[in-house]
């Protein structure tokens, strides 16, 4: 993974151009399409499989005048006024409404089935309007014409507002505010780098894949429910992991830079090491957003997957776009010498401790402290968690001055709390002979239930299939209350129902809202656990240890219940809430599954950027060394603490600035983001995960053999690109087309073989293979990537083992042996797989050219309808050799089990051309007079004798240099160790 995302991050910055024109275009189209398409938010919370949503389905087909969307028409005479004295203008009003095209029913205050829509006071009303069912949660089309009507009653004194689901904010507030964040994030920025310049590249590729994503969701709106807040959460979360991604590879770039590295090399490198730890990093984000699917609930879903794009966005953009850009700026990125940035990159932190350093080194001094300390703040912000209430917003939590909030505060001022939101109870009185009897019964029974103020209207369906019953609460839609009401009407249904021979179910607004709470409330602990689950997982695939990823979890929880706590003492409680400009109440349904899920992802980039810098460092400690795992905690702390806590200070800017403003379904997701990327980043993962690794020491990177063996190698430290590139330096050395320096193949369970292989050869040569025919195939796997070697070899330039693609695209392998099907059958299968799409009599064309053309080459009639393995050992290598170099590739290897006859180089060289390489295990290969180098096997054990012995012998004569060194040091360089010739080695061989 590192080696490939090194060559996408190289061929950015070669074709910066190109790569900057295409996400401009990108954007550009996905606006584009955003404003022709026109954004159309909604709120829906409904949720398949639920009592009331089942409910209210059926009254979309059966009873359609009351499935669409309500909303309340309110009215308030001025003070020491009756609405009485505005009949007229009220029924006049009304009149007008039942007359748009998208209006069901109107329902005036005075009309014949109008209940209680007049306060006890007398100075409040409220006429009930029903739109028509329109398949979506849209608002409606006659909305704008449903206002309208108010303005000839407004004119006569009347205050008149209106509530209800269709008046639901359908835009994305975003105000000045949330731009507080970025300016905030572009100080840090400067302060990491001390360079505008740097410090903007962050933001542009953060900005462009924030367009992008948020064009997206704007888009995909007008033709999926998308709600309010889905725009919100992917501008939030895609501008905070924008940012913090690029800052993680341009901060390596500059690193890198200011130690002398060139700018392409050090571009790819970056993305090649640190990139490999932003897409680990964003997967596991994306991973935990995509999660909410299995909550099953539509609107959370597609919330969490327009984060997850945003985050996907975001990893894209730091992995190409910023490397494009990095190239166009190329010098001037580069710290200037003397400069703060240089100094920084330069600075020995044993000799000059940063504030890092330091900062772990006092943590590793007196571990109990920090951890004592840690759980006790943690502890008591995580307290108020307990209380911890859930439901969903309405319009008492929309903004003050909007027409829904004061029709809100008018029903509850006029005639209580439950108002608000009543409860729909449907009756199916297809049974029933005395519908209008049975619907007083019933309405009184329900008026006994403890918990209801009061029974609205009730009234059937025009075809007398159908009826429903208004129920007012005591309390309103939020109140948990409420809640307790639902659940006694529905345990006293069965009664009920026995009662008055009719089947009834709770169903409305807020009884669906309800049971989303609900439904997601039981969703937490299960969620939870998989949440956690794969934390241990992955950080286990990533760090090769148990012990680091149960702590990391279980800081995780930590940090997620000190979240909880801080939202419920001020989201729920009030502490300090007229600061936010909030009002309390209870906490956001889908806030804690949707916290959980983003705080996750930030959660383990922070473990992973700070202890894969600990396991690195540990790994290449010495093992002798007592004290290895401490050193490896301060030194890997102290090598990612600065870009670390940049990131997270960014992150909880970017939160925080949606806290204040806005909408306010947002705030409390905004806020326990931002509590809980503080509480993470500073408390647990810099503080509580050093003290507790030091205390483990050794113990915290113990694995079992058996487990270590038996998972992939995630590789995030980029130690495999470390290893190519060593690869390809070392190929640049060695020389030649073709090189291999002790390669010796794996027997199985990476138990390395006895064969070790050594030669170089120019491109065009004979090379011949000698040795077992075990050894022989082993050999030729191990080049093409099938088995594991050690040792090093390249073919071109192409190193293993970051390049075995391209090795697999310049060897051919031809097997000699075997073959039952005919030398025209063999060549059409070959042509097929490679032109899959070619029709039969082309490649049957096709086919008979290859086999002409090895009959040419062999000096004989090749019968192309016989079997290979009938064929003279010669026609069959010519047929195959012709197969095999129809794709050209630059090496072509040719094997038996017995050996390859006599003559099959030559009738390679006469295929391939002079620039062919050829390896062939026959006895006296011969092609065209051209050079022929031998490849044996050597003793892998007797080669490493013999280099222990050279490299001691190297030694000694290195001591004796120096102590016959006098005052004239020229006289010391003539000795050194002594070099031997790899381009001699096999040959001699």
């Amino acid at each position: 993974m590192a080696t490939w995302l090194s060559r996408v991050g190289a061929a950015s910055m070669r074709r910066a151009w190109f790569v900057i024109i295409a996400w401009v275009l990108a954007l550009g189209g996905v606006l584009g399409g955003a404003l022709a398409l026109g954004p159309n938010m909604q709120e829906s919370f409904d949720i398949p499989g639920t009592e009331s949503q089942q409910a209210l389905d059926r009254l979309s087909s059966v009873f359609p005048q009351v499935a669409g969307s309500a909303v309340q028409v309110v009215y308030a005479a001025p003070e020491g006024e009756q609405v009485e004295q505005f009949r007229d203008v009220i029924e006049t009003q009304v009149a007008e409404i039942a007359e748009i095209d998208d209006i069901a029913t109107a329902l005036g205050p005075w009309d014949e089935f109008a209940a209680d829509q007049i306060s006890d006071d007398g100075r409040y009303a409220f006429a009930q309007v029903q739109f028509e069912p329109s398949g979506s949660s849209a608002a409606p089309a006659g909305v704008d014409e449903l206002v309208a009507t108010a303005d000839a009653a407004r004119a006569s004194g009347l205050t008149v507002e209106f509530g209800g689901q269709a008046f639901q904010a359908t835009s994305v507030p975003i105000s000045w505010v949330e731009g507080l964040g970025v300016l905030f994030a572009g100080i840090v920025l400067f302060v990491t780098f001390w360079s505008l310049l740097a410090a903007g590249l962050p933001l542009i590729t953060a900005l462009v894949g924030v367009g992008i994503t948020m064009g997206g969701v704007l888009a995909a709106s007008a033709l999926v429910t998308v709600s309010n807040s889905a725009p919100l959460m992917a501008l939030m979360i895609g501008l905070a992991v924008g940012i913090d991604y690029a800052l993680f590879i341009l901060s390596k770039h500059r690193s890198q830079l200011a130690r002398g590295m060139g700018v392409i090399e050090s571009g790819s490198l970056a993305v090649g090491t640190a990139g490999t730890a932003v897409l680990f990093a964003g997967l596991t984000v994306i991973v935990a957003l995509t999660g909410l699917l299995i909550v099953g609930i539509p609107f959370l879903s597609v919330m969490g997957i327009g984060a997850a794009v945003s985050v996907a966005i975001a990893v894209a953009a730091a992995a190409t776009l910023l490397p494009a850009i990095m190239a166009l700026l190329g010098e001037r990125l580069r710290p200037k010498p003397g400069g703060r940035a240089a100094r920084l990159a330069e600075r020995d932190v044993d000799a000059q401790p940063t504030l890092g350093m330091r900062w772990v080194t006092g943590v590793a001094k007196r571990p109990w402290v920090a951890i004592l300390a840690v759980l006790a703040v943690v502890g008591v912000a995580s307290v108020p968690a307990a209380s911890l209430e859930l439901a969903l917003p309405d319009n008492g939590r929309e903004a003050q001055g909007t027409t829904q909030r004061m029709a809100y505060d008018m029903l509850q001022e006029g005639f209580g709390d439950g108002s608000t939101g009543p409860l729909v109870v449907m009756a199916d009185i297809t049974q029933v002979t005395d519908i209008m009897g049975v619907l007083d019964e019933l309405s009184d029974d329900l008026a006994e239930i403890e918990g209801v103020e009061r029974i609205g209207s009730a009234y059937p369906d025009e075809t007398a299939d159908t009826a429903i019953v208004q129920v007012i609460a005591e309390t309103g839609p939020t109140d948990h209350a409420t809640a307790e009401l639902v659940q006694r009407i529905r345990d006293a249904a069965p009664a009920l129902e026995a009662a008055h021979d009719t089947p009834i179910a709770v169903t409305g607004a807020t009884a669906v809202q309800i049971d989303v709470s609900a439904r997601l409330a039981d969703a937490l602990l299960p969620f939870g656990a998989v949440v956690v689950s794969l934390a241990i997982v992955l950080l286990m695939l990533v760090f090769r240890s148990i012990l680091v990823p149960i702590t990391a979890a279980l800081g995780f929880l930590g940090s997620v219940l000190a979240a909880f706590g801080t939202v419920v003492a001020v989201m729920q409680w009030g502490r300090g809430i007229e600061l936010l400009h909030a009002e309390p109440g209870p906490i956001l349904s889908f806030m804690p599954v949707l916290l959980m899920a983003v705080l996750f992802g930030l959660a383990m980039d922070y473990q992973m950027f700070l202890v894969s810098g600990m396991r690195e460092a540990y790994a290449h400690g010495r093992a002798s060394d007592p004290d290895r795992a401490i050193d490896a905690v301060r030194h890997g702390f102290a090598a990612n603490a600065r870009v670390v806590t940049a990131a997270a200070l960014i992150m909880f800017f970017v939160f925080f600035a949606f806290v204040p403003e806005g909408m306010a379904m947002i705030k409390a997701i905004a806020l326990g983001l931002a509590v809980g990327v503080a509480v993470d980043a500073f408390l647990v993962r810099m503080t509580l995960i050093p003290a507790l690794m030091t205390l483990m020491g050794e113990r915290a990177w113990w694995l079992p053999k058996w487990l270590d063996r038996a998972m992939p190698d995630m590789d995030v430290e980029g130690e495999s690109l470390g290893r190519h590139r060593a690869a390809l330096a070392w190929a640049t050395d060695a020389g030649g087309h073709l090189a291999l320096e002790r390669l010796r193949p794996e027997l199985g369970h990476d138990e390395p073989g006895s064969a070790s292989w050594t030669i170089t050869a120019p491109r065009g040569a004979v090379v011949r293979l000698d040795g077992p025919f075990a050894d022989r195939q082993r050999l030729a796997h191990a080049l093409l990537g099938d088995v594991g070697a050690e040792g090093r070899a390249h073919l071109g330039g192409a190193a293993l083992p970051g390049d075995v693609a391209t090795l697999r695209d310049r060897i051919a392998l031809v097997d000699l042996d075997g073959h039952v099907e005919s030398a025209h059958q063999a060549a059409r299968s070959a042509l097929a797989l490679r032109s899959p799409f070619a029709v039969g009599h082309v490649l049957d064309a096709r086919a008979a050219a290859l086999v002409e053309r090895a009959s040419s080459a062999a000096g004989t009639a090749i019968d192309a309808a016989a079997p290979l393995a009938r064929l003279a050992p010669l026609e069959r290598a010519a047929v195959l050799l012709a197969i095999a170099l129809e794709r050209t590739p630059s090496l072509v290897w040719i094997d038996a089990a017995t050996g390859a006859p006599t003559g099959a180089a030559a009738l390679a060289a006469r295929l391939g051309g002079d620039d062919l390489t050829i390896v062939t295990s026959e006895p006296s290969p011969e092609a065209h007079g051209r050079a022929t180098l031998e490849l044996t096997p050597a003793d892998a054990a007797a080669e490493e004798r013999a280099a222990e012995a050279r490299a001691a012998e190297a030694a000694r004569a290195a001591a004796g240099a120096a102590s016959a060194t006098t005052s004239n040091d020229d006289r010391s360089t003539d000795s050194g160790t002594p070099s031997g010739d790899l381009a001699t080695t096999g040959a001699d061989r």
